[in-house]
């Protein structure tokens, strides 16, 4: 929101019998004119989620689709943060699976009941060839640079983070979740690219508030 410095003018004088008293007594001091006005907040570039497992039906923003995998009450936090026409990405898990890999992305979609309704992975460049039922497994498309990628692998606690800097900022698309993946780690190969296993978590992030216009 734009603020501007605001002049006050003062109201006349009356007389009082041998005295002027202002009318608007106590008003503040008038605004300096030769001030510039205030400028423009620039809009966050940073965003912040966080959100605790839990089934479907009981989930609002932290969803388990797979309690063996990534068990309920384990907490999920993703940070990103938009400068420079780049943006890092930061994933935090606390309780899941001890000493255990899990691959995960940035999906288009938000969470919803199923592990399906995130969509795709979030692609800078979208794969032509890629659509409903048919996922985007060409390494031009599906690799860390036009996609976010943020596998990691758990300690004895079930704890683990992980993170990436990827070559372009959120402009008027961006995407919505966090998906945790069966997969240990991302598929590279060609025909197999971007695949990861069945999806045993996710949790909404609003990555739209990073956009910076970079």
């Amino acid at each position: 929101m734009t603020t501007r410095a605001t002049y006050h003018r003062w109201l006349p004088l009356v007389a009082t019998g041998a005295c002027l008293v202002a009318v608007a007594c106590g008003a503040p001091e008038s605004a300096d004119p030769t001030e510039p006005l205030a400028q423009p907040v620039p809009p966050a570039t940073q965003v912040d989620a966080e959100g605790d497992l839990a089934p479907p039906e009981q989930a609002r923003d932290a969803f388990t689709y797979d309690p063996a995998a990534a068990p309920v009450g384990a907490e999920l936090s993703v940070e990103a943060d938009g400068s420079d026409g780049s943006t890092e990405v930061r994933l935090e898990v606390e309780g899941l699976v001890p000493n255990r890999g899990y691959a995960a992305h940035a999906h288009a979609q938000p969470c919803g009941p199923t592990g399906d309704a995130a969509g795709p992975h979030f692609q800078h460049r979208v794969d032509p060839a890629a659509g409903p039922g048919r996922p985007s497994t060409d390494p031009a498309y599906a690799n860390p640079e036009n996609e976010i990628w943020l596998d990691l692998r758990t300690d004895a606690e079930g704890d683990g983070e992980a993170g990436a800097v990827v070559p372009f900022a959120f402009t008027d698309r961006a995407p919505a979740s966090v998906v945790i993946h069966a997969g240990e780690a991302t598929a590279t190969a060609p025909g197999e690219a971007g695949s990861a296993g069945g999806r045993v978590a996710c949790l909404n992030v609003p990555f739209d508030r990073a956009a910076n216009g970079g």
